[in-house]
Formats: structure tokens, sequence, C-alpha cells
């Protein structure tokens, strides 16, 4: 699969998972809400290592930064 997801958003990603993960350990969110957030918190730690969101495939949104190709582009002019 091809990278979409930008540093930063890696990085959000990365936080909402701990932040998560940690509410579900402190029982403040408990039975299927606290099995819903460790889903999440998965798939958020997933996507966040690989670089990839299957949804950001689908809808076209890609939040790397292009600034680096923009460069390279014009310095072959």
């Amino acid at each position: 699969m091809k990278n979409n997801i930008g540093v930063i958003d890696r990085c959000i990603r990365f936080v909402l998972a701990l932040v998560f993960i940690m509410l579900y350990a402190t029982r403040a969110v408990v039975g299927t809400w606290g099995i819903v957030l460790l889903a999440f918190a998965a798939i958020f730690i997933l996507t966040s290592f690989l670089g990839t969101s299957p949804l950001y495939l689908l809808f076209r949104i890609d939040t790397r930064s292009h600034s680096k190709k923009k460069e390279a582009g014009h310095s072959n002019l």
C-alpha cells in the first residue's frame, strides 16, 4: 500500500491510541465502549506504524508533506 499519513497525523493517532488504552486501563470506560476504544487504539497504532490508512486511500486523502517533491521538480527546470 502507498503511504498516505504524514508525521503529524501519525503522532496524533499514536497519542490518541495511548489515551484510549489508558481510559480502558483505569476503568474510566468499561464494557462494550471499552472494547470499542481498544479496537480503535489498535487500528490507530497499526496505521501510525505502517503510515497507511485504508480509509484515506478510499477517500483519496493524503496528509504527507509534498514540499520535497515540488522542490525536486523545480530543480530540473
